[in-house]
């Protein structure tokens, strides 16, 4: 039996924007003035917050959509060139033995931080810093030259997209380690679960395309000389309520593919002797950060985001630090704060960050308009508003969630809670002066 497709663009208009760099960072580079950082074409930034279905991104909320069929492979992101990787890792081999003065040491320890002043080479010195404070090197046998190439070939292993790349990884160790110490987490979990919580963070978004679980789960696998699999397509036209997916969909069953699939190359680094930071732990020992670390980063799918916050609900009247099980939870929980904790650092930091998540939604919108994919809203540049995105994002994925954190540590009110709640005044005073312009 033998098909023939077609298939035609959305007829909704679309562009394509470049994004481009237009700074240059160096060690220690004062803080630019202003926020607005990278620069991109100006988003529409009022509309009116009408429902929480454009926020089905997170996994909370699904609709049914009809399925139109490509004929173009999915879109690989581009491999960083060698050069520029040889040379990030002969800097960071070369800085490596250098000492940080106390005053950047103190300020990596909390949420300020900015990580725009800084380098990718730099950004590694400072992931092996913070891998030193934590006493992992002398207490876990860690041998220093495996730190350094498991570094990076973590940093290798990232891609060169707008938000999923390794400055976000970076941000997000950056977090984690602020909250180990802002929380004195050190007294309250052995050395082997804070080597858990810093390395899924690290880990977390490894080989990222820059296309989300809902990408994966309804684009069709590519057959090269054919273009969508026929079998795939022949089902989908007598069953269309079978949704065609991508190799990563089909290759963990729907099942958080793209986590899963971070998982996977973690454990590929660590395979090689070179890389294997665990390598002169105990085989008790190493079944259990194993475990960790794939619980950790499979919590970072946003479609389970709203059954790990009812577990942690539950058990904070009545947590406690040496039940396994409640750790396994907060684990959890502390690792979605980190990956989603861009609003809790200043607006000069975290608002680039927007932008370029913002440029890699519609660099996904772009790509399913050509391939006559269905569309989110929240994903068109042609129907975002970057306020009212904002404004739902916190008040009912961050607030939440932080709020819940800030009950069992006090202390973290004044780091992460209210600069997300200044977070949320800021667009919505936004939003309103839009509207008055109107």
């Amino acid at each position: 039996m033998s098909f023939r497709f077609r298939w035609s663009p959305s007829k909704r208009s679309w562009r394509l924007v470049s994004y481009t760099t237009i700074r240059k960072w160096v060690w220690a580079l004062p803080p630019p003035p202003g926020g607005r950082g990278w620069g991109s074409e100006p988003l529409k930034t009022t509309s009116p917050c009408q429902s929480l279905e454009h926020m089905s991104w997170l996994g909370l909320f699904r609709t049914d959509r009809d399925l139109h069929l490509a004929h173009t492979k999915p879109p690989t992101p581009q491999p960083r060139a060698r050069e520029g990787l040889q040379q990030v890792r002969r800097r960071f081999l070369h800085m490596s033995s250098l000492q940080l003065t106390e005053d950047i040491k103190e300020h990596l320890k909390t949420p300020l931080f900015d990580n725009w002043q800084w380098e990718e080479s730099e950004l590694l010195v400072l992931l092996q810093v913070m891998f030193n404070d934590l006493d992992f090197l002398a207490l876990l046998y860690i041998e220093p030259d495996v730190l350094h190439s498991f570094l990076f070939d973590v940093y290798r292993h990232y891609n060169d997209i707008p938000f999923h790349n390794f400055r976000h990884c970076f941000c997000v160790t950056q977090m984690m380690y602020s909250l180990i110490w802002l929380t004195d987490l050190r007294t309250k979990l052995p050395p082997l679960d804070l080597l858990v919580l810093l390395t899924s963070t690290l880990c977390h978004d490894l080989d990222h395309t820059g296309y989300n679980n809902a990408y994966q789960v309804t684009t069709p696998p590519f057959c090269p000389g054919l273009g969508p699999c026929p079998v795939t397509v022949f089902l989908l036209v007598k069953h269309p309520q079978i949704n065609a997916m991508t190799d990563l969909a089909l290759r963990y069953n729907n099942q958080s593919p793209l986590e899963n699939h971070h998982c996977a190359i973690a454990f590929g680094i660590l395979s090689k002797p070179e890389c294997n930071i665990l390598k002169n732990l105990s085989q008790q020992q190493y079944r259990h950060v194993r475990a960790g670390l794939i619980r950790c980063i499979l919590a970072t799918d946003m479609a389970r985001h709203n059954d790990i916050l009812h577990q942690f609900r539950i058990l904070h009247p009545v947590f406690d630090f040496t039940n396994e099980e409640h750790k396994e939870v907060l684990m959890k929980i502390m690792v979605k704060v980190s990956d989603i904790s861009n609003e809790a650092r200043p607006l000069a930091v975290s608002e680039p960050w927007m932008d370029r998540l913002l440029q890699e939604f519609f660099n996904q919108s772009d790509t399913e308009k050509l391939k006559g994919l269905p569309v989110a809203p929240f994903m068109d540049r042609d129907q975002v508003f970057k306020p009212s995105s904002q404004i739902s994002f916190i008040r009912f994925v961050l607030m939440p969630l932080f709020t819940e954190l800030t009950k069992l540590f006090p202390c973290l009110e004044q780091h992460i809670l209210k600069p997300v709640q200044q977070a949320l005044e800021y667009y919505s005073n936004m939003q309103r002066a839009m509207k008055q312009k109107e």
